[in-house]
This record gives C-alpha cells, structure tokens and sequence, in this order.
C-alpha cells in the first residue's frame, strides 16, 4: 500500500458517518492527485487559481474541486463555471462577484462564509458579529446565483487543544444560529468546515462535515 493510500485509509477511520475529506492538494502535483484518486478520494482542494486551471484539465472530470483559500473578485470569472464549493467566501463584495460570475455562467455557485474565530489578525473572514448583522440584513437574499451552503474557519494556530476546541464550539454555535434564523428549511445549508491535519480529530467533535487535509496525504508542499 502506498503512502498516500495509508494516509487516506488512516483517516477515513477517524471521520464519522456525514464528514468529508477535502485533501487539500495545492502545491502538489497532478500525479499525486492521480494516485489519491485512484484511492478511490475525489474532493481535492486548492487555494490558488491559476495552479488549479493548471491542473484540472490533466485529471479526470469526476473529480470535485473545492477552492479554499483567500479568493480575489478578479479571479472569480475563471473558476465560476466548474467550481463545486467556495469554502473561503470573506467578504459581501466577493459573494457579489460569485453571484455575478454565476449568472454569466448560468450556474448557482455553492459558497461557505468564512468566519474568523481565531485569535489572529491574518486570518480573513467575517468576525461573528459582523457575519450576524449581515445575515440580518438580507442583502444575500437577491443574489439568485449563490448557494450559501454553511460556514468555514480556521481555529488559532497553537498547540493548546482547550482554546482549539473552545473556537471550534464557539463556530458551531454560530452556525446552529445562523442555520436556525435563517435557512431553518433550507436542506442545503449543512456544511462546517473546519479542521486541518493537525486538528480535525478536534473538529469533528463540534460537528465538523468537512476536514480540510493535506500534509497528512501528501507530505509537507513543495512550495
């Protein structure tokens, strides 16, 4: 068994029934998406655009292609027409542009609101006040073109396990909230996605449905 192969089968193990793996796949190269593939994996995310429209036309169409990372509006056209899940949504002007890419496309772009939770100025997203007071507002409502399908976040890189678990209840919470106030009949609002190589076993304990993993399959990235 290879590898790759390994570290899917190990993690797998560790995911209960309604978690996905997203292995995260950038900075990789086609061919170790190939194997992961050939493992039988088929949600593979990048963070940037152009290494993305690199790669996706060497692989095989099935695949379902997650953006993670921070996304700028001017990128959004190239990704709009094959996207399956913008996990990074951090702002009301880049869900306008997604709406907007969407339309063009005539497609309805499943988007995730990325929450910041953590205790650091770098992370992107809107903070949970903001993110309340935006819902509340309604302006999403006219935007035919986007799925808002749950929310996304990053705990605090640390090694404190406590302050980890502490971000990740605090994040369901809010999406228990914003599920409850506003897509309470809404079956496609059922994704959280939080959790990373060194924290998902912390993450799906407050109800992660989407681990983002990529060290742990690959290796460290070949920057």
């Amino acid at each position: 068994m290879s590898q790759i192969a390994q570290a899917l089968q190990e993690i797998h193990s560790q995911l209960p029934d309604g978690t996905r793996l997203v292995a995260v796949s950038k900075y990789h190269p086609a061919a170790m998406i190939e194997e992961a593939y050939r493992c039988g994996q088929r949600i593979f995310g990048e963070s940037h655009v152009q290494e993305l429209q690199e790669k996706r036309p060497l692989l095989p169409d099935d695949i379902e292609w997650h953006f993670i990372g921070h996304l700028q509006t001017n990128k959004v056209k190239y990704i709009a027409p094959y996207i399956s899940l913008i996990h990074s949504v951090d702002s009301p002007h880049l869900l306008h542009e997604i709406d907007r890419q969407g339309a063009r496309f005539s497609r309805r772009i499943p988007c995730l609101l990325q929450l910041h939770i953590a205790q650091e100025e770098t992370k992107y997203g809107f903070l949970p006040d903001e993110l309340l007071d935006y819902m509340h507002g309604g302006e999403w409502r006219s935007m035919e073109h986007v799925q808002i399908c749950g929310l996304m976040c990053m705990a605090s890189n640390v090694d404190d396990e406590t302050q980890i678990a502490r971000e990740f209840s605090r994040a369901h919470a809010i999406y228990n909230k914003v599920k409850e106030d506003f897509f309470s009949l809404d079956a496609s609002f059922r994704e959280c996605s939080w959790g990373m190589s060194d924290d998902f076993p912390i993450a799906v304990q407050h109800g992660s449905t989407l681990v983002r993993i990529g060290s742990r399959i690959f290796g460290h990235r070949g920057y």
